[in-house]
């Protein structure tokens, strides 16, 4: 039987371990479609606390951070393959996105975000303006 081992994983782990604190932040997974004139954008956050969730925009650049804390000193784990700590994710988002109207929820640990297109990247018909015929004038 054939083992896959992550030796960063595995050193990232028993760091956490000793110094009850990972070596990067931890990424969340994300799902991402388009829906009509909008984009949704979930996070999966299980035990994450809401309060803890921050959203910030940027320049077009969405960012994410939730904390999970850890468990407590009284508590002997046996098993821990749940991170905890601090995650981030990062998001570039298009010039064709309204960022001043995103909306979130956050319901059983999934963060869902819903990103509107923006007026000016919509399709819109243009009118073509109407010249008067020419008349040829004879001299």
């Amino acid at each position: 039987m054939l083992m896959r081992t992550d030796p960063f994983r595995d050193l990232d782990r028993l760091a956490q371990q000793i110094l009850g604190t990972t070596a990067r932040p931890a990424a969340m997974p994300m799902d991402a479609w388009r829906e009509g004139e909008q984009f949704v954008v979930e996070f999966d956050l299980p035990g994450v606390d809401a309060d803890t969730v921050e959203l910030d925009v940027e320049r077009n650049v969405l960012t994410v951070h939730a904390e999970r804390p850890g468990r407590a000193d009284s508590q002997e784990m046996v098993a821990s393959e749940r991170p905890r700590g601090v995650f981030s994710r990062q998001l570039f988002l298009g010039d064709n996105l309204d960022t001043d109207r995103i909306a979130a929820t956050y319901e059983s640990g999934v963060l869902r975000l819903t990103i509107p297109m923006a007026e000016r990247a919509k399709a819109r018909r243009i009118e073509i303006a109407r010249t008067e015929e020419r008349k040829a004038v004879n001299a």
